[in-house]
């Protein structure tokens, strides 16, 4: 990490030059490694959920950790969003921009923030119940095409398992030995995969030195960033307090355990990618029963986006102060509820909170050409809040293996 982002400076000072050479000859690694983590996303979460479902034996067994866990990440979600509202009305950023710089910003970006509208609003002309329907999927094979399907691949593999559970185990024993073996090959993929990360970290921060935009665009978002920072910090701040006081943890046994994660997390922007990397540190470091793990980690990279939820608070009324707009106490009671539940579904890729900020925005009667603001510094701060993203995912697991062990 530290060498990608000195070789990046020193390639930005060589002009156009030195960004030709990032561009064509050490970004591909970064995709590359980005591309062979997601590409095993899909068979890690077939295979770790079926088998982990299928390992309980026992379907009240199931139904009160799939309670548990949901509830909890509703509840860290709420929390979360709770945090950035708080410490944006504190700092109050937004009115810290000047009328040229927002022209400015707004004119930089308008072309990316059209493409995240037009994404937006193919999403909220839909019915209230269509991210219900967006879950079972017609067809399976189609379904596992795409990462942006987590939900739909969550929720066969769920059916899969308990199916399995209810049929008689003579019958279902090849099947399992079959995930069993699976589920240990794609483990080992990981492992190869992973021999390859020190390289593809170092050209993702590389690449992200030299694409990022002028210092003088920067100026004007450094108390956004500042802000959204200190409400991530403040987030990991509350887990840190959790695992201590609730789950009884030293918080240096449990940053010991979840930093690998963290930093290909920093890297990828990835809650997808990073999974196979969460998955093995949450159980073989921080000693979650690989049956928790393998149901709570998938489902929290899709539904559990807490870093997402502060970034959404924060950046929405940052935009709104921009404007000038004042937010009475209901607006913002509905952007806790809204960024609650749009973040709920939410794809575990790179940026995918922009499109689901649209919403929010939305809700809130803020313009959203305002998106373009956030444009410029979205990339770096994305890989923070990824970060905190899959720490909270961590969290839960733990906290709900340790409600299930009582049980």
């Amino acid at each position: 990490m530290l060498l990608g982002i000195l070789f990046g400076f020193i390639m930005s000072n060589f002009d156009s030059h030195g960004k030709q050479i990032i561009s064509d000859w050490i970004k591909p690694f970064g995709t590359i490694f980005i591309n062979a983590l997601k590409l095993i996303a899909i068979p890690l979460i077939l295979a770790s959920l079926i088998k982990g479902i299928s390992d309980l034996k026992d379907i009240s067994k199931f139904s009160k950790m799939g309670g548990i866990t949901v509830t909890t990440y509703i509840i860290t979600t709420v929390i979360a969003v709770s945090i950035g509202l708080s410490i944006v009305n504190i700092i109050k950023p937004g009115t810290s921009i000047s009328d040229e710089t927002r022209l400015e910003l707004l004119s930089a970006y308008e072309q990316d923030a059209n493409k995240k509208l037009k994404v937006a609003a193919e999403t909220k002309n839909t019915g209230p119940l269509q991210p219900l329907v967006d879950i079972v999927p017609s067809n399976i094979i189609s379904a596992a095409t795409d990462n942006k399907n987590m939900l739909q691949i969550i929720f066969f593999s769920i059916v899969f398992g308990i199916s399995m559970i209810l049929i008689p185990e003579n019958k279902s024993k090849a099947l399992k030995e079959f995930f069993d073996s699976l589920n240990e090959v794609i483990l080992k993929i990981i492992d190869l995969i992973m021999q390859f990360a020190p390289y593809g970290v170092f050209a993702l921060l590389a690449t992200l030195i030299v694409e990022a935009p002028k210092w003088d665009l920067l100026k004007s978002l450094l108390l956004y960033s500042f802000t959204l920072i200190v409400g991530l910090l403040t987030l990991l701040t509350f887990y840190v307090v959790f695992v201590k006081i609730v789950l009884k943890k030293s918080p240096n046994f449990f940053f010991k355990g979840i930093l690998p994660a963290q930093l290909v997390a920093f890297s990828t922007s990835s809650s997808a990618a990073t999974l196979p990397v969460t998955m093995d540190r949450v159980h073989n470091s921080l000693n979650v029963k690989k049956e928790v793990s393998s149901f709570v980690l998938p489902v929290g990279a899709t539904i559990n986006m807490d870093g997402t939820a502060v970034y959404q608070a924060i950046a929405a009324v940052f935009i709104a102060q921009t404007f000038g707009i004042d937010l009475s106490l209901s607006a913002q009671l509905g952007i806790i509820l809204t960024a609650t539940l749009a973040s709920i579904g939410a794809a575990a890729v790179p940026s995918a909170g922009i499109i689901v900020l649209v919403i929010v925005l939305a809700q809130a009667g803020i313009p959203e050409a305002g998106l373009a603001l956030i444009f410029a510094i979205d990339r770096p701060l994305d890989m923070c809040r990824t970060v905190v993203n899959i720490t909270g995912d961590a969290t839960v697991s733990m906290f709900v293996d340790k409600i299930i062990s009582k049980k």
